[in-house]
Parts: structure tokens; sequence; C-alpha cells
């Protein structure tokens, strides 16, 4: 059985005509509900405490977030808008995450999926951008590791987009290994392979930027090939997954062409490997659309984690097996895996 977390403030947080609205959610919970919610548990999960989010926001940011709410909304760049709703949103949309990551490592759970907005991968530690306010995923990540005794927490995104934010949160940091699939070029303009973190994070950051045009022989062979090697090794004690459904060969804001039954595959090579080395699952909801696309996308990738048929090998292609010995290197030069 798995967890859904939802909440219906997810759907008051009003972005007008914008693509990333509140009909997202309806369209998710209308495909699972004529699914008949398949090994799915429903739950409201808590408002993000304050604590959780400093964790990975400064003080000044959280402020500045409920401030704005507060005086009723209004603009934060021309991708990014509050109303006075907002802000219950954005503190159950992290809240979730965080809840999300408590359920799993106390054994309550076999994966949890947070269906709700705002999303969170492009939100920094001190700015909100790319209709995201708090990085709901970097939330769960560092409460697992704070508050859940996690070790190591992987965070996969396969958002079309890169997530600048979850990059620059754990930039620095040697327990949170981020490894993300997206389009280049392609907003936000970050992502490079040269990018690997710095510090003691230092190549603790795995950015594969795959072409437009990418399908399911780019981000599915990039999961078998590459990050599942390194996850073999690492061990993480979590796996959250930040999962846009903008890589959909229908969705209007990427060039990729995924189908619903890709997504599905991608899950199920996740939910093995995870089994593998014993961490669970948790998926945080970023992009997507195209609300058939995300709607059908979500409803596979659920039924993918709840045990669905066997993950599919696919040969790597060239731009994987470059990915492959890229990283491979940089595993070499590190020697942390």
């Amino acid at each position: 059985m798995g967890l859904y977390l939802h909440h219906p403030s997810s759907l008051r947080h009003d972005t007008g005509p914008h693509p990333e609205n509140g009909g997202r959610i309806t369209a998710i919970e209308a495909a699972l509900e004529e699914a008949g919610w398949p090994s799915l548990r429903r739950a409201d999960p808590p408002p993000a405490e304050r604590s959780w989010l400093t964790r990975v926001h400064g003080a000044g940011h959280v402020d500045a977030i409920e401030q704005l709410c507060a005086a009723g909304g209004g603009a934060i760049d021309l991708d990014t808008v509050v109303v006075r709703e907002s802000w219950e949103a954005a503190l159950r949309a992290a809240g979730a995450a965080a809840e999300g990551a408590r359920a799993l490592l106390a054994g309550e759970q076999d994966f949890v999926f947070c269906g709700l907005r705002p999303p969170g991968h492009h939100a920094e530690s001190n700015r909100a951008m790319g209709f995201c306010l708090f990085n709901n995923a970097a939330v769960g990540a560092a409460h697992a590791i704070a508050a859940c005794d996690a070790a190591r927490v992987l965070i996969l995104d396969w958002d079309v987009h890169h997530g600048n934010g979850t990059a620059e949160i754990f930039d620095r940091r040697a327990d949170v290994l981020y490894a993300s699939i997206h389009q280049s070029p392609l907003y936000p303009g970050t992502g490079a392979a040269s990018e690997t973190g710095s510090g003691a994070g230092a190549g603790m950051t795995l950015n594969m930027p795959v072409p437009p045009g990418a399908g399911a022989d780019e981000f599915v062979g990039l999961l078998e090939h590459v990050v599942a090697p390194v996850v073999r090794r690492w061990r993480p004690d979590l796996l959250v997954v930040s999962a846009g459904y903008d890589a959909h060969a229908a969705d209007p804001l990427g060039s990729c062409l995924l189908s619903d039954h890709d997504y599905g595959s991608m899950a199920a090579v996740v939910r093995e490997l995870g089994q593998e080395v014993g961490a669970p699952v948790m998926v945080c909801l970023e992009g997507g659309y195209d609300r058939r696309a995300l709607a059908g996308s979500v409803v596979e990738t659920v039924h993918a984690l709840a045990g669905g048929p066997p993950a599919v090998s696919v040969d790597p292609t060239p731009l994987v097996a470059a990915t492959a010995d890229r990283v491979g290197a940089l595993d070499a030069w590190r020697g942390a895996l």
C-alpha cells in the first residue's frame, strides 16, 4: 500500500490563467478515482513547521513569502504569483514531503505520492521562482536526515526543467545526492554536466542534460545505466523523486517525447532500485502542464510503485554511454562512492 498526500489548499493557490494551476490536481485526482485509487490510502499532511523550512531556506525568505501572502499576494516574478491562500498551500506542500519522509522511514508506508502544489524544485534557499515558493523535495530530504535518522538521501529529478533550487540548496552537502535528467537548452538555463557540486558536496550533483526530442531510450537508459549503479554503491536510506511530467510528448513547455507508459517504466526502475538497496520511495509532484498527459502519467507511476510489471532493460544510447563514462570518472576522482 502507498500513501497519497493531498490538501484542498492546493486548489486555493490561485495562479489565474497560468499553466501551473489547480486544474492539474483536479485532473490527477479524477484519473486516480477512475482507476480506483490503486493501492493508495489518502491523507492530509501537516503544515510545515518553520524549523522544517529553515533547514533549507533562509529565515528572510520564509518571512517574505508569509508577508506577501498576508498582504493579499502579488507577483514575485513573471512566472510566480501568490494570493493570500498560497501561504497555507505552500506550507502543506512542504509539510507533505516532511511527513512522507517520516512515514516511510518509520516503516508505516511502502511508498508515498505527494500530490500537492505549488511545486518546489526551482525554489532556491533565498529565492522563489519558476512557479515554486518552497523547495518541497529539499524540505523532505533535510527532514529525513535531521529528524528521521537517515544518513543519506537521493533526490532524483526527472522534470524536463533542471531543478536549480535543489542543486543550489545541496551544492555543498555530502549527505544528499542530487541526480537530474532534464532537457537542455531550456529554462532555467542551469544544469550543465560540469556542475557537480562544491566543497564537501563536490561530485554529489549529477546533471544529465538531454537534447530536445529525447525519449524513453535516454530517460530510462540514464536511470538504468547511470543512476542505478551509483545508488547501488552509495546506498541511500530514502529515494525522493522530483516528479515533473513535462517531458511528456504532449506537454506544451518541453520538447521531449515521453509517454504515459514511459513514466511507469521509470517508476518501475526506481521501485526495483529502492527494493534492492532497502530505501523507500517518495514522489513529490513538480511540473506537467498537459492535464491528460499529467493525469495518465501519474496513474502509471502509482501502478508501477504499487508493484507493476518488472522494469524493462534498454540498451544504452551513445548519450547514455558517454554520461555513464563521465559519471564513472567523477566517481573515481572523488573516491566517495
